[in-house]
């Protein structure tokens, strides 16, 4: 059941002390909450603006996939900043993301992380995933969008067919309905945080790793050109998925996990919610 929020209510999630989510700019319906922060950095007062809809049009997720959610139900939030990191870090800001989701979502589910930043539940079942979008200026990152979908309120039972198989949501996890809004205040708050921690040298990884979920299990990667099939060893200091494959052990910066084994129960990757 869709249950809806006054505009002005959103506004409540933000914190001005905060430099992330010091404001909330809601939509009822926008094409891409990604495209209108980018746009956003553009402006002034664009640094740090969270941006949040009910209904995305043209919402996408990794690997050019959309990003399929019904109106009212989820939380979709993208936030654009000016991080002060080096490019050779930009992939610890999708880790710090990816610790900021799993804090927020705390109080209702335990997540862990698949590689490289998706928030699953303890049977691989799919709650939330980020796109960051990122530019460079010579050394440094000269701009970053983190795009955050997380299925809060959408039931497994609700779902098509091709995305319950793999997805589940927060209210099913917690058993009930969650406040949207504290959700939201949550993330900016520890998203704030992460990202401070990352400017002033705080690497993210050992968390990581605390909460990867693939550590252990046999998969298979997406390559592209090829694929995988190993057994993964951990996540390397600079966030790569660690794999023993055929040929030895090799870290991996990029791929789609499209497949897992564990305990002779296998599970595909395949589509993403």
């Amino acid at each position: 059941m869709t249950v809806r929020i006054p505009p002005s209510a959103w506004l409540l999630a933000a914190d001005p002390s905060r430099r992330v989510g010091r404001a909330v700019e809601y939509h009822p319906t926008i094409g891409s909450t990604n495209d209108r922060a980018r746009t956003a950095l553009t402006e002034e007062e664009g640094d740090g603006l969270a941006i949040v809809a009910d209904l995305q049009t043209t919402g996408r997720g990794r690997q050019g996939r959309s990003w399929i959610s019904p109106s009212g139900v989820n939380l979709m939030c993208s936030v654009g900043l000016r991080p002060r990191i080096p490019a050779a870090e930009s992939g610890l800001l999708g880790i710090a993301t990816a610790l900021a989701v799993q804090a927020a979502c705390e109080p209702w589910a335990a997540l862990q992380i698949r590689w490289p930043n998706d928030l699953v539940a303890s049977d691989g079942a799919k709650v939330a995933g980020l796109l960051i979008e990122t530019a460079l200026d010579g050394g440094r990152i000269s701009s970053a969008v983190l795009g955050i979908g997380i299925n809060v309120n959408w039931r497994r039972t609700e779902m098509p067919r091709e995305i319950a198989e793999h997805a589940t949501s927060l209210c099913d996890l917690a058993g009930e309905r969650i406040d949207r809004i504290a959700l939201l205040g949550r993330l900016l708050a520890a998203l704030d945080g992460e990202v401070m921690a990352l400017e002033f040298g705080a690497s993210p990884v050992e968390r990581y790793r605390a909460a990867s979920w693939l550590s252990g299990r046999e998969v298979e990667v997406d390559l592209g050109d090829h694929r995988l099939v190993g057994a993964a060893a951990g996540i390397a200091d600079d966030g790569s998925l660690l794999v023993d494959g055929p040929a030895g052990r090799v870290a991996l910066s990029y791929g789609e996990v499209v497949h897992v084994a564990s305990s002779g129960a296998a599970l595909s990757m395949e589509a993403a919610s």
